[in-house]
């Protein structure tokens, strides 16, 4: 049985979903703080005759993450529960550091308690900081920028020491930019209020149009806009599910990339929005942002060799399966309005 801690977010509830669909049974903990109940319905809904049982609770509260293995024998863990907002980590570090470091460390006192001794932990390429070379490897300096990377990075060391004291056996997954949904649009990226591009984008078109800022058309890349490598969601997912079969074949504790190796512009994203959209989407030209690197890219060969793991959808892709998802959103909301 697998724990999935934010299994009802967007990344989360994704691999509750990849589990699912092979046949795992599922415990979701989560608070619903940035969370969705109706995700957590639609799974239920979807595999009737899976096992999946939603807990409420809050990783701050270590008796309610406690008495998630007090019901249920866990096998292993994957761990996605977390505030990710950059800006709001800088204006308010004080919620990031309990709510994510706190946090986790309840999360892995009561997995020492109940021995359970393997995670797969969500973290971030934002544990490297400003880039020093571009594609970004597993070997470049960590020196986070922000609290949320610091975080992020605080959790990567204390799974170290609790591997080296406790045998406490793991991978660190560092994401770059997730983008796209279920392919049968069930679920998807659904954030109150959306700080990401390829789904802001493509609310635009359900809302009367929206005119978009593009911050900086004059950086060292291939037309003057930022770079960010997005690897889709269910290719994230993937890796996941390899970390997790890693593990039970005995693997010791690692961290990996997962990126495509293959940067995407503002601009292009723009056009391939606009591609499976039919839509123009106007856009109001910027200066640039302080604290934005030219080009954020993984190098993902260590994912690909050691976890045998390989991303094979492209940018359309996500752009196309984000688009289905969200006409299935927008239907729901205004139903729900009503």
């Amino acid at each position: 049985m697998i724990l999935v801690t934010g299994g009802a977010g967007y990344i989360g509830s994704h691999c509750v979903l990849s589990l699912l669909e092979k046949g795992e049974d599922v415990v979701v903990f989560d608070s619903l703080e940035l969370g969705h109940q109706e995700t957590v319905d639609t799974l239920k809904l979807n595999f009737p005759k899976n096992f999946i049982d939603f807990i409420k609770g809050n990783l701050q509260n270590y008796d309610e993450i406690n008495e998630v293995f007090n019901l249920h024998k866990i096998d292993a863990v994957v761990h996605f529960a977390a505030f990710s907002q950059v800006g709001e980590s800088v204006k308010n570090p004080q919620k990031y550091y309990f709510n994510n470091v706190y946090g986790s460390l309840n999360l892995f006192k009561a997995m020492l308690e109940h021995d359970v001794k393997k995670i797969v932990f969500s973290s971030t390429a934002a544990t490297y900081g400003e880039p020093e070379y571009i594609p970004i490897d597993e070997k470049h300096p960590q020196n986070p920028i922000n609290p949320y990377g610091n975080t992020k990075l605080m959790i990567e060391r204390i799974l170290d020491d609790y591997d080296k004291a406790y045998g406490l056996k793991n991978v660190r997954l560092r994401y770059f930019n997730v983008a796209g949904a279920d392919e049968k649009s069930r679920i998807g990226e659904w954030h109150e209020p959306e700080t990401h591009l390829i789904p802001n984008i493509l609310k635009s078109t359900f809302s009367g149009g929206k005119t978009f800022q593009m911050f900086g058309t004059d950086y060292n890349t291939v037309d003057g806009t930022c770079v960010r490598d997005y690897i889709n969601v269910e290719d994230l997912i993937n890796a996941h599910l390899s970390a997790l079969d890693y593990l039970n074949n005995g693997g010791e504790t690692n961290y990996f990339n997962l990126g495509t190796t293959d940067g995407n512009s503002v601009k292009q994203v723009f056009t391939a929005c606009e591609k499976v959209t039919g839509k123009d989407i106007p856009v109001e030209v910027k200066g640039r942002r302080a604290g934005d690197p030219a080009s954020l890219v993984a190098d993902n060969k260590k994912a690909k060799e050691v976890l045998k793991w390989t991303p094979d959808k492209t940018l359309e892709d996500s752009v196309k399966s984000a688009y289905k998802w969200e006409k299935v959103l927008q239907e729901r909301l205004e139903r729900q309005a009503k």
